[in-house]
């Protein structure tokens, strides 16, 4: 008999989003726990991201989490060389030219706020990263808190690049209601619909 299954992780810094290696070296999302065999990620992050990803065998959430018509909300703390002027913020906010292939895109309007050095989002503090970010003594960085409801190939790195502030390191906290919260690096929580749905459709 058929049951719908779903988690939540927090994927690790260096994985990739997928069960399958393709090297040895290569560090996937069954490093992570025995999962079941029918489910799979809603999406992706990529390999240098860390944060909130959902697996399942609902392939409905998938369709509704992943249609672009459906603008669901990402959030993502970014970490960034540099301090972000006001001037930036709004550049960000107002979408920016970014390359998709070889074509050229402009990203949809979204939220963006500068947290400085203190990146708190509803009580989660990133943990230090291993490895950590690469450090510079004359470059100060700085933390963003991005809200999209688009979510293209590397998109926030790259809208970041655009603006002149390149991305160190990048935690996706949220999905629409659905909060990474204290799940810890490498954490697995299972949930059931009725404990899902209503953060992601309400």
């Amino acid at each position: 008999m058929f049951r719908v299954k779903y988690y939540i992780i927090h994927k690790p810094f260096g994985f990739l989003s997928q069960f399958s290696r393709e090297l040895p070296e290569h560090r996937t999302l069954a490093d992570l726990g025995n999962f079941p065999k029918d489910v799979y990620p809603v999406g992706r992050l990529d390999k240098d991201s860390e944060g909130l990803l959902i697996l399942t065998n609902d392939k409905q959430l998938t369709h509704r989490l992943l249609h672009p018509d459906f603008h669901h909300r990402r959030t993502y703390l970014a970490q960034v060389e540099g301090i972000p002027t006001p001037d930036a913020i709004r550049q960000l906010a107002g979408g920016v030219d970014i390359k998709l292939g070889k074509k050229k895109y402009h990203t949809r309007p979204c939220s963006v706020r500068l947290m400085g050095n203190t990146p708190d989002y509803h009580g989660f503090m990133p943990a230090p990263r291993t490895p950590p970010i690469r450090f510079r003594k004359n470059n100060p960085t700085s933390w963003l808190e991005l809200t999209l409801t688009e979510g293209k190939n590397r998109q926030v790195r790259k809208m970041c690049a655009r603006a002149g502030f390149p991305v160190l390191r990048l935690i996706r906290v949220a999905i629409e209601k659905l909060e990474l919260g204290d799940l810890p690096i490498g954490g697995v929580k299972p949930l059931t619909r009725t404990q899902l749905f209503p953060l992601l459709f309400e």
